[in-house]
């Protein structure tokens, strides 16, 4: 059947065949697992994953029942042009009881979701489009110039006439990221990026030029920072085509999955890893792949003073403490140092240790829990397979891509689906979203797919000059470790609450049978709401639905002065313009 397929691309007679032919091959393989042999199940056969369904749900719900007249306002406050509602709830913000461990930068979300929009800041225009914008963005479009003078001697920022612009320097970059790069790699024969190194985290990244540099030599950088640490650092990143999240370790587990990074690195940000017994290093060692590296440019590292002496032996006596191996410590040419370790990959370092301190995890430790979980005072676990047998690391880039998932499930035609999923997405965006979608593909840069699944969407853009954060709603299946095996990004997250960016970040959304399992639960107007934070103006949103699903949120869309078009009785595409209320279109 697959060659069959095969061929209809081939001879490019796609559209409503290809369609309806992998409707069919799908009703065949999954009609025994499924109740409804429209939807490719994952895993555990309880979230929907590709293919498009003409079908119309006899089920009806309260959220997908929306007046036409809808009325907007415009948010208001302070902050309203840079609005985050989980991050600026400022009313539950002072209540807190507890700060010394960044709780006033987690998330503290509002008990309605707000349903006004996030005004555009005065003289916004389209960003400036990528590769350009990763030396140069618009000032008017994040116009914060507190960092520009904060870090002047630091070669951040700088602002030039109408523009900020970015020379690749940073607290521990004297000479520019691209030979700090170089030294990293230079000093530990161990990392090679783009091959081995594929995937990082970047913590307290600054406006993520690290991040930036790496990306032409294949290597996907999550960059993260707290919100207004350094004004607008973030937004900066995004604004620049760079991946890049808010978050915080204060004290709770990061929105990432177990095992998933190459390497982590941290220059000069500002945790105390052995703060509450080790908390914070605990957290990195779970979301760093066994035999992941974690690179260490600190002032404890290369400073001697009792201060940054102490720093640097209560480091050692962590490292030590959890086996992470020192591969490489030293000292560049601007007197910036750095420490290399590697993560074990077998158990047996922690299970000869002196003392069990930290305990590994026990039986009741829930692999990749990390939506509103407290940091862990316990040693994950290397993971093995169901033989015991130590489970290998994904294969060098881009092999990964492609190649099945060590994760992905034992279970009886899994390898199937997987297989099958990446191979549809691969037709339906190079047949249909790339060529009969009218999308200004040289515009976009920064994408969501908001119901990711095995992330065969973005691995199927993987050729085009965008970047994909895939997230995973935390009521579906749990599949982000298999996206990250494969060499993508992603997070989990709950539609039913505003997502950790700012306004305006990204440039396309991707929603694939996600209405349709929130409107049990969420208010529709509410999530369309928060799309319209999200997308830029003349941003992309791309939904994938029931009929009744389609049909409820256009008329929403249309509120918003969006322009909505169907193609194929199948995928809605809405384009967001620059209508406020109060302004004329």
């Amino acid at each position: 059947m697959g060659s069959q397929v095969q061929k209809v691309l081939k001879d490019r007679k796609f559209s409503s065949i290809f369609i309806l032919f992998s409707t069919i091959i799908l009703v065949l393989l999954y009609t025994s697992t499924t109740d409804n042999p429209f939807f490719l199940y994952s895993d555990n056969n309880t979230t929907p994953i590709i293919i498009p369904s003409v079908s119309t749900s006899s089920s009806s719900s309260s959220s997908l029942s929306v007046q036409s007249n809808l009325q907007w306002k415009l948010c208001d406050g302070p902050v309203a042009v840079d609005y985050i509602p989980c991050l600026d709830n400022f009313v539950a913000i002072k209540a807190l009881k507890n700060r010394r461990h960044m709780e006033r930068r987690e998330r503290h979300c509002p008990k309605f979701s707000p349903r006004c929009l996030v005004p555009l800041p005065r003289h916004y225009r389209i960003s400036v489009r990528w590769p350009k914008s990763i030396d140069m963005i618009w000032y008017d479009n994040v116009p914060h110039a507190k960092l520009v003078e904060y870090k002047k001697e630091q070669n951040w920022v700088r602002k030039s006439g109408d523009y900020f612009v970015f020379p690749g320097g940073g607290t521990q970059f004297k000479d520019g990221v691209d030979n700090y790069v170089k030294f990293i790699e230079e000093t530990s024969p161990l990392i090679k990026w783009g091959k081995n190194i594929r995937v990082i985290l970047d913590v307290g990244c600054g406006v993520a030029s690290f991040g930036g540099y790496l990306l032409e030599k294949n290597v996907l950088t999550m960059s993260f920072a707290p919100k207004d640490e350094h004004e607008a650092q973030i937004q900066f990143a995004l604004e620049r085509g760079i991946p890049a999240i808010i978050s915080v370790i204060g004290t709770q587990k990061l929105t990432f999955p177990d095992n998933a990074y190459d390497l982590i690195h941290c220059a000069r940000c500002r945790v105390h890893w052995d703060m509450d017994g080790g908390k914070p290093l605990l957290e990195l060692n779970r979301i760093l792949r066994p035999g992941g590296f974690f690179v260490w440019s600190a002032t404890p590292v290369y400073l001697n003073d009792e201060t940054h002496h102490n720093q640097w032996e209560a480091m050692v006596n962590l490292t030590n403490s959890i086996c992470w191996k020192t591969v490489a410590k030293s000292v560049d040419s601007s007197g910036v140092g750095f420490v290399i370790y590697q993560k074990p990959v077998t158990n047996s370092c922690y299970e000869n240790r002196k003392e069990n301190n930290p305990p590994i995890c026990d039986d009741t430790y829930r692999k990749n829990n990390s939506w509103y979980v407290p940091l862990s005072s316990c040693l994950s676990p290397i993971p093995v397979d169901n033989k015991g047998k130590w489970l290998s690391g994904p294969l060098p880039w881009p092999n990964r891509l492609t190649s099945r998932p060590v994760s992905l499930s034992s279970e009886q035609d899994t390898a199937q689906k997987f297989e099958e999923d990446t191979m549809v997405w691969s037709a339906l965006v190079t047949e249909v979203y790339l060529v009969d979608l009218p999308i200004s593909w040289s515009s976009v840069r920064n994408v969501m797919d908001m119901n990711a699944g095995y992330g065969s969407f973005g691995a199927a853009l993987i050729d085009q000059p965008v970047w994909v954060m895939n997230v995973v709603p935390i009521d579906m299946a749990d599949t982000l470790s298999i996206i990250y095996e494969r060499g993508l990004i992603g997070v989990y997250h709950d539609w039913c609450e505003s997502f950790n960016t700012y306004p305006r970040t990204y440039d396309l959304l991707h929603s694939n049978y996600l209405f349709q399992t929130l409107s049990q639960r969420c208010e529709m107007v509410e999530m369309v709401a928060e799309i319209d934070r999200i997308l830029r103006p003349n941003g992309y949103l791309i939904v994938n639905d029931t009929m009744e699903v389609i049909e409820t949120v256009k008329p929403i869309l249309q509120s918003l002065h969006w322009s909505v078009i169907f193609h194929q009785n199948h995928f809605l595409l809405a384009k967001k313009g620059f209508w406020r209320p109060g302004l004329r279109e």
